[in-house]
């Protein structure tokens, strides 16, 4: 039987971990298995003729929240098209509110949770003829399984390959979807250290590895020792980790020290600097640690340090979300600002009424041109004269596609961005700098990642 696993990814530059999860026990239990990915941008004509030219019994999607409205009409196209195999739909987009797509025939199944083990008892019954559910979860597993990297040599993939040495996050954010496991599990650091190894066999011509862990640093002595590791000139990759600042401690930072500059990239989660926000966003983390830890990060210079905001939590206005963005200006070399996505299982959609919030029920596709960076040209009339935003020749992959009115919300939050520099001109000109260009920190660049639309009140 032949099970064709379908991802649509934001980029050319991104690959699917989740349906190479799927594929290590499929494959291990006898099925065949193909991987058809493709990105947003591909032709949906395309895409389905693809699909259907692999003549699949089964074809598993991989959902997430900016990719479901195509995926579905792909789905509904390749179901006339091959009325006969059967469409299972899977990842954190279907595995809450599933009476969703309760009317939607053309769906045979929907994995809810993770799907390693309850994909592969659907495609064992479908190929003994055997009746399965329309829905199945599966508990997690209560250990991190151990499959190595999932990535073959000989298959497509760009230059960021991603990697999961651990499930679940100890912290419960009520954004966040991965609030709804907060017991991790992870891989040790020794079959870490050796998964790390093979991606140094690996042919294809990556040159990033991004960690997909939650909270890499957890377990601080867990962490330690595998940064330890990555200092050996074994590993020769970029690697990118998704940090709490305040669980680092003096050996993370005694280890940070000797990194060669670039090797390694730290995103830091600050989110806001109100304290009443961050409480409703049950974040019990200190925003002034997170800043001064990521600014110490910044200063040593041989690290990038990328820092999050998200703009929309609760009880946090236009204005005082630019105290927040002027907080947390000059820590970090890349600060990027979100605006917050009401995932169907979390918190904050399920309270949506007690905070008030409006927003899209459905994703919009609407593609708009995108300002990506920020950079110091202050000699535009471009919003008032307060400076000039240029186009990035690369925007990022997660700023690409803008629903209406989010230009209403973008106006503002720039402005306040473009006054911090502002000040820094005026602040670079006593010290003898040109006064054509601020002297910001070395490569700083802010980042807009557009999502959906709220209420004025809530931003």
């Amino acid at each position: 039987m032949k099970i064709a696993l379908c991802a649509l990814n934001g980029s050319w530059s991104h690959t699917n971990l989740a349906i190479r999860c799927l594929r290590a026990p499929l494959v291990r239990e006898g099925f065949e298995v193909v991987l058809c990915e493709h990105t947003l941008r591909d032709r949906t004509a395309h895409i389905i003729e693809g699909l259907a030219g692999e003549c699949a019994d089964v074809y598993g999607f991989s959902c997430y929240i900016w990719n479901i409205v195509p995926l579905l009409d792909i789905a509904h196209a390749l179901h006339q098209i091959r009325p006969h195999a059967k469409i299972i739909l899977g990842g954190p987009e279907v595995s809450f509110a599933t009476e969703r797509f309760a009317t939607l025939d053309y769906i045979d199944a929907i994995v809810c949770g993770e799907g390693e083990e309850a994909m592969l008892e659907i495609c064992q019954k479908i190929a003994q003829n055997q009746s399965f559910s329309r829905i199945i979860s599966k508990n997690p597993l209560p250990y991190m399984r151990n499959e190595g990297i999932l990535y073959q040599n000989g298959e497509h993939t760009g230059e960021i390959l991603y990697y999961e040495s651990s499930r679940g996050c100890p912290f419960r954010c009520a954004y966040c979807l991965s609030s709804t496991d907060t017991h991790p599990r992870y891989k040790t650091v020794e079959q870490t250290i050796d998964d790390l190894k093979a991606f140094e066999r690996l042919d294809g011509g990556c040159k990033i590895i991004k960690f997909v862990d939650r909270t890499f640093n957890f377990n601080i002595d867990r962490a330690n020792q595998i940064w330890r590791a990555l200092l050996s000139d074994t590993f020769s990759k970029h690697y990118h980790f998704e940090v709490c600042a305040t669980l680092l401690n003096e050996e993370s930072f005694e280890i940070f020290a000797q990194f060669p500059k670039g090797k390694i990239q730290l995103e830091i989660g600050l989110q806001s600097t109100h304290i009443p926000t961050l409480e409703a966003s049950a974040r019990h983390l200190s925003p002034e640690k997170t800043i001064a830890t990521a600014k110490r990060i910044f200063e040593m210079g041989n690290i990038h340090v990328h820092l999050d905001l998200i703009a929309g939590l609760p009880y946090e206005t236009y204005t005082r979300f630019a105290q927040s963005f002027d907080d947390a200006y000059g820590s970090c070399h890349m600060l990027q600002l979100g605006f917050l996505k009401l995932l169907h299982g979390t918190a904050l959609r399920e309270h949506k009424a007690q905070y008030g919030y409006a927003f899209l029920q459905k994703w919009a596709f609407r593609t708009y041109p995108v300002v990506s960076h920020a950079t110091h040209d202050l000699t535009s009339p471009l919003l008032g004269g307060a400076g000039h935003l240029h186009s990035h020749p690369r925007p990022s992959p997660l700023a690409t596609h803008i629903p209406a009115g989010c230009v209403s919300l973008f106006a503002p939050i720039c402005k306040r961005g473009i006054a911090c520099f502002r000040r820094r001109v005026a602040r670079d000109a006593s010290r003898g700098f040109p006064r054509g260009r601020a002297q910001s920190p070395p490569s700083f660049s802010v980042i807009f990642v557009f999502d959906y639309i709220f209420d004025d009140k809530h931003i």
